[in-house]
C-alpha cells in the first residue's frame, strides 16, 4: 500500500491552531503567577519579552508534536479525519453533526464526574491551598480552555497516545500495522496518567504535593484524559478536541461561576 505524502496543509492548521491555544492560555496563566511574580527578584528581561521568548519555545514544541504527531498517526490508523477529509475537498458538515453532540457530552459529562469525585474523595484532605492564590476569572478559564482543547490535545493525543500506539503496535498487534485493541487501550491509559503528572508541576504552585495532591491529580486529570483518548481512537482528533474543550468550559468558567470551585488543573 502507497503512503501518502506528508499532508503540510494538515500541519500548518494543526500548529497555528497549537499556537493560538497556548497564546489564549496567557491570562490564565499570568493570573496565577501574579503573586509569584511579586515576591520574585526582578527579572533578568522585561515580562513582555519573557512571554515572547516563551511562545516562540512552545510553538517550535508545537510543531514537533504536530509533525511527529502526524507521521505517527498515520501509521497507526489515527488522525484528524474531519480536516483531512476537508483539505482534500469533501464535505464534512454531516460528520462534524455527527461528532459534535457527543464528544461536547462526553466532555461535560466527564467534568462533572471529576467534580462529584473530588468533593467526595479528594476535597477534605486535601492541604490548604496557599493564601496569595488568585482565582482567575471565568473569561480567563474560557481562553485557557481554547488551550486544553487544543494544544494540550495535540501534546496528548495527537503525538504522545500516537506515539505509545505505535510502540506497542510493534509487539502487540493484529494485523502488520494495525495495533491490537489491547494496544490502543494500553496507550490510552499511559497517556491519561502521564496527561495528570504533566499537571503537578502548576499544582505544586498552588498546595504541597502530598500522596493525596498527586493521586488527585492522576486520577480525576486521568478520567478527563481517557475519555478524551477514547475519541480520539474511535472519532478522531477532532472530536478528542471538543470533548476536551467542553470539559474544560464546565470546570474552568461554568464551575467558578456557580459554585466558586476550582477546576481539575
Amino acid at each position: 500500500m502507497k503512503r501518502k505524502p506528508f499532508n503540510w496543509r494538515e500541519f500548518l492548521i494543526l500548529w497555528a491552531a497549537g499556537v493560538v491555544g497556548v497564546i489564549a492560555v496567557l491570562p490564565y496563566t499570568l493570573t496565577l503567577q501574579a503573586p509569584m511574580l511579586e515576591t520574585m527578584p526582578p527579572l533578568p528581561m522585561p515580562l513582555a519579552m519573557l512571554i515572547a521568548i516563551q511562545v516562540g519555545q512552545n510553538a517550535v514544541l508545537v510543531a514537533i508534536a504536530v509533525g511527529l504527531g502526524l507521521l505517527l498517526a498515520r501509521r497507526v490508523g489515527l488522525g484528524a479525519p474531519l480536516l483531512e477529509a476537508r483539505l482534500d475537498g469533501q464535505a464534512v458538515g454531516q460528520r462534524l453533526r455527527a461528532i459534535l453532540t457527543p464528544s461536547i457530552l462526553a466532555g461535560a459529562a466527564a467534568a462533572v464526574v471529576i467534580i462529584l469525585l473530588d468533593l467526595v474523595a479528594f476535597a477534605r484532605g486535601m492541604p490548604p491551598v496557599a493564601p496569595a492564590v488568585v482565582t482567575p476569572p471565568a473569561w480567563q478559564g474560557l481562553l485557557a480552555s481554547f488551550y486544553g482543547g487544543i494544544t494540550e490535545e495535540l501534546f496528548m493525543r495527537l503525538f504522545l497516545m500516537s506515539l505509545l500506539a505505535w510502540l506497542l503496535g510493534l509487539v502487540w498487534r493484529k494485523a502488520p500495522g494495525q495495533p491490537a485493541a489491547g494496544a490502543f487501550w494500553t496507550a490510552n491509559l499511559g497517556a491519561a496518567i502521564l496527561f495528570g503528572l504533566g499537571h503537578l508541576p502548576a499544582t505544586a504552585a498552588l498546595v504541597p504535593l502530598t500522596a493525596l495532591v498527586v493521586a488527585r491529580a492522576v486520577v480525576l486529570n486521568g478520567i478527563g484524559g481517557l475519555v478524551f483518548g477514547h475519541l480520539y481512537w474511535k472519532r478522531g482528533l477532532e472530536a478528542a478536541m471538543l470533548a476536551h474543550f467542553s470539559a474544560d468550559i464546565v470546570l474552568h468558567v461554568l464551575t467558578p461561576l456557580v459554585l466558586g470551585l476550582g477546576g481539575m488543573k
